[in-house]
């Protein structure tokens, strides 16, 4: 039941126990960033209006609107609160901070579910509702997720293991990466961890097992083990130990070149890759990219990764805002692949990073894009940690690609399309096989569009070739497209 508050307004009283200016800090700072950095302009009435309609979520009672300059809060159709916006004078992020703050101080006082809900949840909805208007990537989260999330990263980037929980209560190993300090140390999966450092180690707590695995590379971690009936103790140099995301295998004088993710390594991993393959008595004909379900990742490796295969030129753009959102990456000519034909494959999970990849190649002519359109996921976020311990991602710049055309919602439209079947399929074949591409007037026109671009136009591109999941007749395709020069030379960009 919501109880209306009745002493007075809401900016004048005591508010028992609402964290007044904890709450205030957090908005300044997290405001701060939104009108400075964010890829989509929002005024403060907006912002404030949306962040506002998150209480609704908590208590259903509440209702906010906007009349002019200022903001109102209503329960059950009384006004609780009603605030100024920012003038042009005062600065628009710690003005807004102010109304906002007091805002949610009268909604506290009134509110028995806000208070129930807490200060944690109150802002996570506050938040959620502000950035449900403004793009599908920028997230806030709470000091516990924030928190759990660099829990989940321990030891991945440490000791090479992740911890999970086994029988009982028993912390056991349920993954150890090949070159890490646990596997040169000989440790398993499925290894007990009885304790790090001298502090017992319990299922019933992963969060606080994860917190006693972390510290500084170059460190030391003294874990002791349990395998069957045996027990010991050992101890690890934390160091950084990047997850293997490329696998290479030459087959059929073909290099398939596997990227689940982009990580730290990955465009370094690759250009090995090509290194070794080209260097060998036999190199390969031809190279597959499989960049299908890579859901991205870092975005330097991504540039790194498409200028093993470049002569140079451009490879991606970024743009925003904010000054900084503003660059350009440019290849080196490495060419580590030696002018051999290329096939990138990718799906409709493609994402980010991947996309970056495959838009680099397509754009320069120098693969043929092979599979479904992909995700459309072309905004960078940036990560701002808040006073409060919660952590907030910040969509900032946008992703074009090097003709210009943007990333985020159009995706990266393939050159020979997987998804219509296995007729569409073979009839797409036979055409680039007699010089002639059908999908070459729909990816001109993707080549042609500017940011902002119209959603009908974002579905019509789309719908050329539907976003679906990998198939086997990716790589057959990619075999044919190899097999077959002229059609490899239809299905690549001039």
């Amino acid at each position: 039941m919501l109880l209306v508050c009745l002493c007075g307004p809401a900016t004048a009283q005591t508010t028992g126990g609402f964290p007044r200016d904890m709450v205030r800090e957090v908005w300044s700072a997290a405001l701060g960033y939104i009108m400075e950095r964010h890829v989509e302009a929002a005024t403060p009435g907006d912002l404030g209006l949306w962040s506002l309609r998150g209480l609704s979520v908590l208590d259903p009672l509440f209702t906010a609107e906007r009349h002019e300059d200022r903001l109102r809060l209503l329960a059950a159709g009384r006004v609780i609160a009603d605030e100024a916006l920012p003038d042009a004078k005062a600065p628009p992020a710690a003005g807004l901070a102010l109304t906002l703050t007091a805002i949610e101080a009268a909604a506290w006082n009134a509110s028995g579910p806000l208070r129930r809900a807490g200060t944690d949840r109150m802002l996570a909805s506050s938040f959620d509702e502000l950035f449900n208007h403004l793009d599908p990537y920028s997230r806030y989260w709470s000091a516990e997720d924030a928190r759990a999330a660099r829990e989940r990263r321990v030891g991945q980037s440490g000791l090479g293991l992740r911890l999970a929980a086994g029988r009982g209560d028993q912390v056991i190993l349920s993954a150890v990466s090949p070159d890490g300090p646990a596997a040169d140390a000989g440790l398993r999966e499925g290894d007990r961890v009885i304790s790090a450092d001298g502090i017992a180690l319990s299922a019933h707590d992963l969060g606080a097992a994860a917190a006693a695995m972390e510290g500084p590379p170059g460190s030391a971690a003294v874990l002791r083990i349990q395998r069957d009936r045996r027990r010991w103790e050992v101890s690890l140099i934390r160091r950084l130990v990047p997850p293997e995301t490329v696998q290479a295998e030459t087959r059929d004088g073909v290099l398939w070149l596997r990227v689940a993710a982009f990580s730290s390594v990955s465009g370094a991993d690759v250009a090995y890759a090509l290194l070794e393959a080209f260097s060998g008595p036999a190199p390969p004909e031809g190279v597959v990219l499989d960049l299908r379900g890579n859901r991205g990742g870092v975005l330097s490796q991504a540039v790194a990764m498409a200028d093993a295969f470049l002569d140079g030129g451009i490879i991606a753009r970024t743009t925003g805002r904010h000054p900084d959102a503003i660059r350009a990456w440019t290849g080196e000519k490495l060419d580590l692949a030696e002018g051999r034909p290329v096939v990138v494959l990718i799906d409709g999970r493609s994402a980010s990073a991947a996309e970056v990849v495959a838009a680099a190649l397509g754009d320069h002519g120098r693969a043929a894009v092979v599979g479904s359109t992909s995700m459309g996921k072309g905004l960078i976020q940036l990560l701002v940690p808040l006073p409060n311990g919660a952590e907030m991602s910040l969509s900032w710049s946008r992703i074009l690609a090097p003709a210009g055309w943007p990333l985020q919602g159009l995706g990266v439209v393939p050159a020979l399309c997987t998804s219509l079947g296995e007729e569409q399929l073979a009839t797409q074949l036979a055409s680039l096989a007699r010089g002639q591409s059908p999908m070459g007037p729909t990816l001109e026109r993707q080549r042609m569009a500017r940011d902002p671009v119209l959603l009908s136009e974002v579905i019509a591109l789309r719908s050329v070739c539907p976003p679906a999941e990998g198939r086997p007749a990716d790589l057959a395709a990619a075999r044919a497209l190899l097999a077959d020069p002229r059609a490899f030379r239809a299905a690549v960009r001039r």
